[in-house]
C-alpha cells in the first residue's frame, strides 16, 4: 500500500486512528525546506517519529537548513547525501536583470511587452487574484495566457498546465506556492512581476528556467520603492546584477523580447443555454417571467434555487376569507 498525504491530514487520520504507520517500510519527505518554511516540521516529526526506526527514509531538499538539517541527524542513520546540481550551477546557466520602472503604468506597459515574445515565459505575482487578473488582461490582449494558483481546482490546474506545456498558451502567470514543483521544458524568460519577499523564493522561482542544460533570462521588475529591499534580496541570493532603468520599448527589452508573437483573439466561454420550461397546465403564471428579464432570472435560478420562492406573487390572486392566525 501506498499513502501519499500532507503533515495535516495523515496526522488527522492517525488520531483518529484510521492509519496506523507501525508497518512503513519505505517513508519519503519531499520539499522539506518548503514544509519548513511554512511550519509543518513539527507535524513533520511526529510522523517519523511514528514509523519503525529500521525503515528506508528518504528526504529531499533545496536546502538543509531551517530545521531540515535536524530531521536528517534525528530520523536518517548513516545517512548519504545526493545532489543533483551545486547550488550555483542554476545561476551560472541563467542571465539576471534587474529592470526599474517609474511608476505602476510604465511597470503595467513592461510587463506587457516581455510577455508578447514568441517562447514560453512564465511571470510570478504575489496574489491569487493579481494572477488571475492579470491572465485575463493578456488573454484579452492577444497573448494567450493561464494562471496558477491555490484557488484552482485540481482539474483547473491540470487543464491550463497542459495549455501551457502544449503551447497553447504561451505565458503562466503564477503565486509562489502554486508553482512548485511545475517542471516545463523551453521556458525562455522568467518575470518577477512582484519581487518575492526572502530569497529562497526568488531562486526557486528562477530555477522554473534554465533547466536541463538550457540557458535562460530572469528578470526583475522593481518600483522605486522596491530597490533597497530588491538589493538586499539578490544579495543573500548571491546574484550579481547592475540594475538598468528602462520603459517599453527600451533596447534591453526587445532584446529579451525578441520576435513579437502574432495577435490571438480571445476565444469567448462557450455558455450552455438552459431549456426554457414550460407553464405547467392550470398554474398561473408569474409576473415578469415573459419580459426580458426572463433570461436573468433563469441564470440565477440556476445558482439559486431559492429565488423563484422569493420571486414576488402575481397581482390579482384572490385573498382567502379565513382569518389568519398567528404564530407562537
Amino acid at each position: 500500500d501506498i499513502v501519499v498525504a500532507c503533515p495535516g491530514r495523515l496526522e488527522d487520520l492517525m488520531r483518529q486512528r484510521l492509519i496506523s504507520l507501525d508497518a512503513v517500510e519505505i517513508t519519503v519527505i519531499d520539499e522539506a525546506d518548503h514544509m519548513a518554511d511554512l511550519g509543518f516540521l513539527p507535524g513533520v516529526t511526529r510522523i517519523l517519529a511514528a514509523t519503525p526506526s529500521g525503515g528506508q527514509r528518504m528526504l529531499f531538499s533545496a536546502t538543509l537548513d531551517n530545521g531540515v538539517d535536524k530531521l536528517v541527524k534525528r530520523f536518517l542513520a548513516n545517512e548519504v547525501s545526493h545532489s543533483v546540481d551545486s547550488q550555483n550551477s542554476p545561476v551560472a546557466a541563467m542571465t539576471h536583470h534587474v529592470f526599474h520602472v517609474s511608476g505602476v503604468e510604465a511597470k503595467k506597459e513592461l510587463v506587457h511587452r516581455l510577455a508578447s515574445g514568441t517562447g514560453r515565459r512564465i511571470l510570478f505575482m504575489r496574489t491569487k487574484h493579481q494572477a488571475r487578473k492579470l491572465a485575463k488582461q493578456l488573454t484579452e490582449a492577444g497573448i494567450p495566457s493561464v494562471d496558477l494558483h491555490g484557488n484552482l481546482s485540481q482539474p483547473a490546474r491540470d487543464r491550463n498546465l497542459a495549455a501551457f506545456t502544449e503551447g497553447k498558451a504561451r505565458v503562466l502567470v503564477a503565486t509562489d506556492i502554486a508553482a512548485r514543483g511545475v517542471h516545463v521544458d523551453d521556458v525562455e524568460l522568467v518575470v518577477h512581476i512582484d519581487p518575492p519577499a526572502e530569497h529562497k523564493a526568488y531562486l526557486h522561482r528562477s530555477g522554473r528556467t534554465a533547466r536541463a542544460g538550457a540557458t535562460g533570462d530572469v528578470v526583475t521588475v522593481v518600483l522605486p520603492e522596491q530597490r533597497r529591499d530588491t538589493q538586499a534580496l539578490l544579495r543573500k541570493a548571491g546574484i550579481t546584477v547592475t540594475a538598468q532603468q528602462v520603459g517599453a520599448d527600451s533596447a534591453e527589452v526587445q532584446a529579451l523580447v525578441g520576435e513579437v508573437a502574432p495577435y490571438q483573439a480571445p476565444v469567448a466561454p462557450q455558455v450552455q443555454k438552459q431549456p426554457q420550461r414550460s407553464a405547467k397546465p392550470g398554474r398561473r403564471r408569474r409576473r415578469g417571467t415573459g419580459s426580458a428579464n426572463s433570461n436573468v432570472a433563469r441564470v440565477n435560478s440556476a445558482h439559486s434555487p431559492s429565488v423563484n420562492s422569493a420571486a414576488p406573487r402575481a397581482t390579482g390572486r384572490r385573498r382567502s376569507t379565513r382569518p389568519q392566525r398567528s404564530a407562537h
